[in-house]
């Protein structure tokens, strides 16, 4: 056999023979034959569009010049700035209650997890609104609040009024029912880690702190954050219950607006855009919290695998399957 016979010879034992029509099908883009569904669908999105328009950009009984002139006026900005700071602040106590009610309910003492459930309880079963007002006519049940030996003398008390504003009512109540919701959130995302990590983490010697700093948290928190951040975003939306009692938030400051200029259309679109512009905000931040918590993770919670080489017939060695 000559050097050449040879050459082809082991050419075509190592590359399989593969037909050049089914090379070039294989390398075609397969694209879908659009379905009488799209077309349905397409229009149908159109319609609502169109409609949607109609009802809005063309209805001049918007008063889309009167939306403009209160949109950034200095009253509306300034219950803006209320509601942003209720949020913020009702947040942060709520989340630090919500911490305290979720290890109390996962304590070893009995006592601790009986009153944390009937904290939760409690602030499931009584509605938002319920509790603002109770706390804003507290006075009526105890005229002076105080620290002191219960059914013995004070040692520190001050008039129940001076102490229960308007915000200062609004914050307890905002707080008390965000510390319900969040303990329970937080009580799942640490149940949601498996009881043989909390072992492993004992027989490595590490102390309670740094099981949850440093194994149970980072696990923990991807589950936490989608329905934690719902809650956060929620509270904007809350804060204008306490228009009940007169703080001056967003809501409260339109109604008092649109009550001398009976512009009552407008004034409540104003609060509109701005309960979504606040809502877009957080939404954005949430998912920049959901893409940094759920690094090697997929959209469905698996983890993420590194995709395999393989070769193909007819494809070259750098082919990913």
């Amino acid at each position: 056999m000559t050097t050449e016979a040879k050459s082809a010879h082991v050419k075509s034992t190592a590359e399989p023979a593969v037909p050049a029509g089914l090379t070039a099908q294989a390398d075609m883009e397969i694209r879908s034959r659009r379905s009488w569904k799209s077309w349905v669908s397409a229009a149908v999105g159109l319609y609502l569009v169109l409609s949607l328009y109609e009802f809005t950009i063309m209805n001049d009984r918007w008063q889309w010049d009167v939306i403009w002139s209160y949109l950034f006026s200095q009253r509306i900005v300034a219950g803006v700035a209320n509601t942003i700071l209720l949020t913020v602040i009702a947040t942060v106590a709520g989340l630090l209650l919500g911490v305290v009610t979720a290890a109390c309910r996962l304590s070893d003492s009995r006592l601790l997890r009986v009153i944390a459930y009937v904290y939760i309880w409690f602030s499931r079963a009584t509605p938002l609104l319920v509790v603002i007002l109770f706390v804003f006519f507290l006075a009526a049940l105890t005229p002076r609040l105080g620290i002191g030996i219960p059914f013995g003398p004070s040692f520190v008390s001050a008039p129940t009024n001076d102490l229960i504003s308007r915000f200062t009512a609004a914050l307890v109540g905002l707080s008390l029912y965000l510390g319900g919701k969040s303990a329970e959130i937080f009580r799942a995302g640490i149940t949601s880690v498996s009881k043989g990590q909390f072992e492993a983490c004992r027989a490595l010697g590490l102390s309670p702190r740094e099981t949850y700093q440093r194994v149970i948290g980072p696990q923990a928190i991807r589950v936490i954050t989608p329905p934690l951040s719902n809650e956060v975003i929620t509270m904007f939306k809350n804060t204008s219950l306490v228009s009940v009692i007169g703080f001056s938030e967003l809501l409260t400051t339109v109604q008092s607006i649109y009550s001398r200029t009976f512009e009552t259309i407008p004034l409540l679109t104003v609060a509109v855009i701005w309960y979504l512009l606040l809502t877009s905000v957080a939404m954005y931040l949430q998912g920049l919290l959901e893409r940094r918590f759920g690094r090697g993770f997929d959209p469905a919670g698996r983890l993420r695998r590194r995709p395999r080489k393989t070769v193909r017939p007819g494809g070259g060695p750098g082919d990913v399957h």
